[in-house]
């Protein structure tokens, strides 16, 4: 059969994607009358085939007799922050910290500074370009935090190798195996923390006194006094106090491995305590290292509380069970710095009614408010069910509110947004962004009134063109659940006008994880189809996150059968209620998702008319060069340590358990899409697929691979095209 043909660009796919999404705020400035807020925001350029960042300033005034009647005065027009790798306030807010790289219009070459603004003025600016590697801005080890004083900078670079200077006539360092961090990780082999300092603590930092010259400048790593038994590389630090910092530890495992972390809540990793002492020579600063024993657990993201004088009181850290699913109900942790004993704030399906907290991997850089009198909570953003809400934890007592409710209002638009947290102001206020299926993002400011968010200012809202707002408003999500299948539900989106004839193809759209969550959030590729003529339903079978902790449970070591299960009894359920018909059914996913597309296509051969599969699971047993080599173990029922390895038993059980075991059923065309550099699922596995398919030339298949491209296929280009790719392979067969 002739090869795929090219139906041109996807229609409205690029307006969608070029859409401004919100990615971090800062509040520059904040008082009983004025806020000042500076967001960010990530930004497809497909001309130049580049994600950019550009951020926007927007000013707030507000009477003090109505301290929650916030009203926009000014926003400035968005500007190009590419150059900035990340930037942070000061607790005064009288300075700023910027990382930035540049690229040499001549050659490309880049350079790396760190620079230290006060107000519109350079106080301090030093050139780190020989000193370190590329900065780490990533949520997994970004470190960028004041010294009280706010006279030294703490942040996370990736150390230089040794050089061969250094090295004299021994070649072994050279090749000695370093493990990395894994997918979308994989060039971070050595991150350090690094200490910059313009000024002595005990001068007088509070004014500026013009820039620093360079020769008081100094740029250190930091290294323990002793090292630990099992090899620990920091990050996510902060300043406590001049001399005491709180970092994640992340732990290599028994065997020499580093496990992959991306999306991974269940690594060896620790909270750590490092004090700075007084051994240091020209490049390094040595400190002794206090870890936080908590056996069992996987912890990350510690934030420090300080009360009214700046003194640190309090460290909160998110943690999850050690091994076993790769993602799961997140406990919260305190630390108190007096009493120096941790405590569980938040333990799974604690409070009544909430499934549990299921945040991103990290808190928000400052995840404090106050709603009444004293009081301090921990605001974060969790999945609840298909939706992501704002929800505050009371560090005292661990009572949870969900912060979003009293905002949903009446209409399915304001009870299907989907929200994402941004920022506190520390007090009564914070920013997030929020949007539905067929909504793209605006960004808002909530303020608390009565002690609950009421009160909700817009601060910005997406621009596109009048010919896409009127498409939009022919759709219509919802959420549907499936009858007898709990917590089984489905995100669909659909055409508000009753068919003409035939109903619409509907494409069923399988997340991954499989402790994914397919949310109510706006997702340009998925809004393509539904603009397209599609009807997508998105569901959420059990073990997603966002249901319970019960349920995520209940998967490990079914995984191939009640999630398939679950997948299909949703395709079942939206033609029973007419929403969709037999014989007019697609599917696609990626990752896990495309485990279980294959698994449909193969269990139910005569269910679809077409699939596409992105860097799917083929082969469980075949997992051993994957950056989570314990993923197929841990989700398949199977333990997981140091000594385990591959036997003919474990084989048999994880094939029987996998696609490949009904590859010879398949008859449904099949599109695979492989990036050739993903770590995290072997490009073996889809094309091994490919080749098992092609050989057995029972149904079209075809593949495309993209070069530079790891699991989640999120380059410009690539995305562009594998959106086309799955339209036209769709098309093809389906219509």
């Amino acid at each position: 059969m002739s090869t795929l043909e090219y139906g041109g660009v996807a229609r409205f796919y690029t307006e969608l994607a070029e859409i401004p999404i919100p990615t971090s705020a800062q509040f520059v400035a904040s008082n009983s009358t004025t806020a000042v807020i500076r967001v960010s925001y990530s930004v497809r350029d497909h001309e130049r085939d580049t994600k950019r960042s550009i951020s926007k300033t927007f000013t707030l005034t507000r009477p003090e007799s109505q301290p929650v009647d916030w009203t926009l005065v000014s926003s400035t027009v968005y500007q190009d922050a590419s150059d900035v790798q990340a930037s942070v306030l000061s607790p005064s807010k009288k300075r700023q910290a910027i990382l930035r790289e540049i690229a040499e219009p001549s050659n490309g070459v880049k350079k790396r500074f760190v620079e230290i603004w006060a107000d519109s003025r350079l106080e301090a600016s030093l050139e780190v370009t020989k000193r370190h590697g590329p900065f780490h801005p990533d949520d997994y080890f970004k470190s960028l935090s004041f010294s009280p004083s706010e006279t030294a900078l703490l942040y996370t670079a990736e150390a230089n190798p040794e050089s061969v200077d250094n090295l004299g006539d021994d070649p072994y360092p050279t090749f000695r195996f370093n493990p990395n961090f894994g997918e979308g990780l994989y060039t971070k082999k050595r991150p350090t923390l690094y200490i910059f300092r313009w000024r002595e603590p005990s001068s007088d930092a509070a004014n500026f006194e013009g820039r620093v010259p360079k020769k008081d400048l100094s740029l250190v790593s930091l290294s323990l006094v002793q090292s630990p038994a099992t090899p620990v590389v920091f990050g996510q630090a902060s300043f406590a106090t001049e001399t005491q910092i709180f970092a994640t530890g992340y732990e290599q495992t028994a065997d020499g491995r580093i496990l992959g972390i991306k999306s991974c809540f269940n690594r060896p990793s620790s909270i750590w305590e490092l004090s700075l002492t007084d051994q240091s020579n020209a490049n390094t600063t040595y400190c002794a290292a206090n870890k936080i024993e908590i056996p069992g657990r996987s912890n990350r993201s510690p934030r420090i509380l300080f009360d009214g004088d700046r003194k640190p009181c309090t460290l909160v850290w998110l943690s999850n069970p050690t091994f076993g699913p790769h993602a799961s109900t997140v406990s919260l942790y305190t630390y108190d710095l007096a009493e120096r004993l941790p405590r569980v704030l938040l333990e799974p399906d604690q409070a009544n009614n909430f499934p549990g907290l299921y945040t991103d991997y990290s808190l928000i850089d400052s995840p404090f408010i106050k709603k009444s009198g004293e009081e301090t909570y921990v605001v974060a953003q969790s999945l609840w069910r298909s939706r992501t809400k704002v929800v505050s934890v009371a560090l005292d007592g661990g009572y949870v509110s969900d912060e979003t409710k009293a905002l949903d209002g009446q209409d399915d638009k304001q009870s299907l947004y989907n929200w994402s947290l941004l920022s506190s102001d520390g007090n009564g206020s914070v920013v997030c962004s929020r949007s539905t299926p067929t909504s793209p993002p605006q960004v808002v400011l909530l303020t608390i009134e009565n002690g609950s968010f009421a009160n909700i200012q817009v601060l910005d809202e997406p621009v596109f063109s009048a010919e896409l707002q009127q498409e939009l408003e022919k759709l219509t999500p919802c959420v549907i659940p499936v009858p007898n299948r709990y917590p089984t539900e489905s995100v669909v989106i659909l055409s508000k006008e009753p068919p003409k004839g035939q109903k619409p193809i509907c494409v069923t759209v399988v997340h991954g994880g499989p402790h994914g969550t397919s949310t109510t959030a706006f997702t340009p590729s998925v809004l393509a189809l539904a603009l397209d003529g599609y009807t997508v339903s998105m569901p959420n079978y059990t073990g997603s996150m966002g249901f319970g902790e019960k349920y995520i449970q209940a998967l490990l070591g079914r995984c191939g059968e009640l999630d398939v299960g679950d997948c299909i009894a949703t395709v079942r359920e939206l033609i029973k209620l007419g929403i969709s018909e037999e014989g007019r059914q697609v599917v696609s996913g990626g990752s896990h998702g495309g485990f279980i597309t294959a698994h449909l296509i193969g269990q139910y051969p005569d269910v679809f008319s077409a699939a596409v599969l992105r860097n799917p699971v083929i082969s469980v047993g075949e997992f051993p060069t994957s950056d989570i080599p314990d993923w197929a173990y841990g989700e398949f029922g199977v333990a997981f340590g140091p000594r385990t390895h591959m036997n003919p038993g474990t084989f048999a059980q994880l094939y029987s358990s996998s696609p490949i075991a009904h590859v010879d059923r398949v008859r449904t065309p099949a599109l695979l899409l492989i990036g050739e550099d993903d770590l995290r699922v072997p490009t073996s596995q889809g094309k091994g697929y490919y080749h098992a398919l092609k050989g057995r030339n029972q149904a079209p298949v075809e593949m495309f691979v993209f070069p530079k491209e790891s699991h989640p296929l999120d380059g410009v280009e690539a995305a562009r095209v594998s959106v086309e790719a799955t339209r036209d392979w769709f098309a093809r067969f389906s219509r």
